[in-house]
């Protein structure tokens, strides 16, 4: 099991690119990441995506589009806490 914490958040867009080309080889090897990121994109390269607010497991995509995962976000965040 590989984790990465925002694996990508630091990297010009290319190598952003390869990093997730990367990972997701890994995965369809057979090997599991587990990867925590606020980048759209970075999450469209994954099977399940899910939104956490305030601890907690509030939504679920699968096989998103970076899109998807914005709008999903965008949605999250306009509810008041």
């Amino acid at each position: 099991m590989l984790f990465g914490d925002e694996p990508t958040g630091a990297l010009d867009s290319t190598t952003s690119r390869e990093v997730l080309s990367m990972l997701r080889s890994m995965v369809d090897g057979g090997q599991t990441v587990i990867m925590v990121t606020h980048d759209p994109v970075a999450a469209s390269y994954a099977d399940r995506v899910l939104f956490l607010a305030d601890g907690r497991v509030q939504d679920e995509l699968y096989s998103p589009a970076a899109e998807q995962v914005a709008a999903r976000m965008t949605k999250l965040a306009a509810v008041p806490c």
